[in-house]
């Protein structure tokens, strides 16, 4: 393990950044000078992309741990067990760097195409039956 080296502190983008497009597969990695991010190259081919409309964050003092799931009946308490499918662990430096990149990519979503209501009862009484 001491052969191993660690980039000293990468940065989470939002998709479709500039910033993020120029850090795929392909892109050299830029020089990181003091207090500049270091841009990774990121290799996706093996990534095994899974659908969530469940999530819960539990953590301990040092980690954040986050459960992704399905949830079958999205209304009301469930009767049946939410399964967790996926688990990320992660230390609170890159959970806030996370939240800032969902944060801005929910916000350039909401600007182009209205306010995303979160509370799913208000949902379904705005809409037309039919």
């Amino acid at each position: 393990m001491a052969d191993e080296k660690k980039p000293a502190d990468t940065k989470i983008e939002p998709p479709h950044s500039q910033e993020a497009q120029s850090s795929q597969k392909g892109a050299p990695a830029a020089e990181g000078g003091a207090g500049q991010p270091q841009r990774v190259q990121v290799e996706d081919k093996d990534a095994v992309c899974s659908y969530a409309n469940f999530c819960r964050v539990t953590g301990t003092p040092e980690e954040l741990i986050i459960d992704f799931g399905l949830n079958s009946q999205p209304f009301g308490v469930p009767t049946e067990p939410v399964r967790v499918t996926q688990r990320i662990v992660t230390n609170y430096f890159t959970a806030k760097r996370m939240l800032h990149a969902l944060h801005l990519s929910v916000q350039r979503h909401e600007q182009a195409f209205g306010v995303l209501e979160t509370d799913v009862q208000k949902r379904v009484v705005g809409k037309p039956k039919g």
